[in-house]
């Protein structure tokens, strides 16, 4: 057993999946960590609802976007999620190459659990509240939305975007 000073600062890995997909959660990080992530979710980060495929409903995503690759992989390693896309630079005598790390779906509540407590930007703050005490609440587990189910859905999502 950990000591409970220590355990508050730490998160244990553990992976489960599901018939699709693998989710982990973060191996070791601190709360100066989970603080200083935050803070740069504050800056140069988004927390989103995006629709990922056609005939589906937003999911929760977060992403940070920076020129430093060096912060995005310690990030990833660190939280032991997401991936980091680099984008197509069209003037690279002007401008430095860019990258994006994201983290989707379950993964991104999951992350978004861990930073909420340090975000000092209101509405990104009030984001990861609205995802955090709702998104799962209004999302059935099979997909499948009764008429009552997808009216909570959308207003769910209208709440989301309203916040600015």
């Amino acid at each position: 057993m950990l000591n409970s000073k220590l355990y508050h600062n730490i998160i244990i890995i553990v992976s489960y999946t599901n018939y699709k997909n693998v989710y982990s959660e973060v191996l070791y990080i601190t709360s100066e960590e989970k603080a200083y992530i935050a803070g740069i979710i504050d800056g140069e980060g988004s927390i989103m609802l995006i629709r990922f495929h056609k005939n589906q409903f937003p999911s929760p995503c977060v992403s940070i976007s920076s020129t430093t690759l060096e912060l995005l992989e310690w990030i990833k390693n660190k939280t032991n999620v997401g991936n980091i896309i680099s984008k197509k630079n069209y003037d690279p005598n002007k401008h430095k190459n860019s990258y994006t790390y994201i983290v989707k779906y379950r993964n991104a509540i999951k992350f978004i659990e861990y930073i909420e407590p340090y975000l000092v930007i209101e509405s990104k703050r009030k984001r990861a509240q609205l995802i955090l005490n709702e998104y799962e609440s209004v999302t059935p587990r099979n997909g499948r939305y009764s008429d009552e189910a997808l009216k909570l859905k959308e207003e769910f999502y209208e709440r989301f975007i309203s916040i600015k």
